[in-house]
């Protein structure tokens, strides 16, 4: 998630959790804690492909993360041993001020190492877009108000009553992906279409419209879009997958951590003499976030490998396309111009 949503919600559980005895300085000490893990960003990396796959990894560890409680823990109670709350709900508030942090993070689809370093697929739960308003306003709300008002009992009661709906609006968000995902399976298998991998992933800023992408035996997949008011089957685009480039970079061991990280939601393209690997995941139909030149022609017509860099689109989404998405939560027709998009992107 943004780091506003990230700093909203440390403050609000540290002030919901200490604000009685820490005053305002909860909100600002849980706000500067719940930013730690993204630190990692100041790490560089030689090629975009490591900086995007080890980004959440050690510094969103449930492990590591768990075991900077405890010695923060033992750090306060030895500086402030006075201090009139407890050692135990003092290691519970920085505890979760931290892991929540990565658990949020998880219910994107960008991909979170929560057991690293156990070579697991990061977890990637899609269940609320990077950025969701609706999920960061009350939080928002709760802290402003402890800081205008202090920590007060009201204040706190607020806090907590902000976490209580961000939490359940995760769990609807979960369960409208399954909607839309149910509903794109139903009517891939109306039509007859064989599915060997599925997901649903949440349209920007909201939790209404989705994107459904469906992998077929043939190496290719269906773009959908499913909305909670539809009343008529999703709109499906088939595409390739372009499988046969992919052993171009079967040796490359940047390329084989890329299909991990996505857990192998990977499209690829020629562009001219370069060879680009998409991430489907992320972005809209014809415009995806993470997109790397990987391999190079040479003279010859052979593919080499070369260092990774971002390919960057000719066009990409303006606010028209971002009206057409609000849009389409609440009317089916006119559907997406989904083959329209794709077009811009080949």
């Amino acid at each position: 998630m943004d780091s506003l949503t990230q700093a909203v919600l440390g403050g609000a559980l540290q002030g919901s959790l200490l604000g009685r005895w820490q005053g305002r300085r909860a909100l600002l000490y849980g706000a500067a804690l719940a930013t730690l893990p993204d630190l990692d960003v100041l790490v560089r990396y030689a090629d975009p492909v490591s900086m995007m796959t080890y980004h959440r990894g050690f510094s969103h560890s449930l492990f590591v993360l768990t075991a900077l409680a405890a010695g923060l823990t033992a750090l306060i109670r030895w500086r402030w041993p006075q201090a009139p709350y407890g050692w135990r709900r003092l290691f519970l508030t920085l505890w979760l001020v931290l892991v929540t942090h990565p658990l949020l993070d998880a219910f994107t689809v960008y991909g979170t190492q929560l057991f690293w370093p156990l070579p697991l697929v990061p977890a990637s739960w899609s269940g609320v877009f990077i950025i969701d308003p609706v999920y960061t306003l009350p939080l928002l709300a709760g802290v402003l108000y402890g800081f205008w008002r202090g920590c007060t009992p009201s204040a706190r009661r607020l806090m907590a009553a902000a976490l209580i709906f961000s939490s359940l609006y995760l769990g609807f968000g979960c369960v409208s992906r399954m909607v839309a995902e149910q509903r794109v399976t139903a009517e891939l298998q109306a039509q007859g279409i064989a599915v060997t991998a599925l997901r649903g992933v949440p349209m920007p800023f909201n939790t209404l419209l989705w994107r459904v992408l469906a992998k077929t035996p043939e190496g290719e997949y269906y773009e959908a879009v499913s909305s909670l008011f539809d009343r008529a089957p999703p709109e499906l685009l088939r595409q390739p997958l372009n499988l046969a480039l992919a052993q171009a970079l079967e040796a490359d061991p940047l390329h084989q951590r890329l299909r991990w990280f996505t857990d192998d939601w990977l499209r690829y393209d020629q562009q001219g003499d370069a060879l680009v690997v998409t991430d489907l995941r992320m972005g809209v139909a014809g415009s995806y976030t993470f997109r790397f030149e990987m391999a190079r022609q040479d003279a010859q017509g052979q593919w080499q490998r070369v260092v990774p860099s971002n390919w960057k689109d000719k066009e990409t989404p303006g606010m028209a396309e971002l009206g057409l998405l609000f849009q389409r939560i609440w009317r089916q027709d006119p559907p997406l111009p989904l083959q329209a998009w794709m077009q811009r992107f080949l």
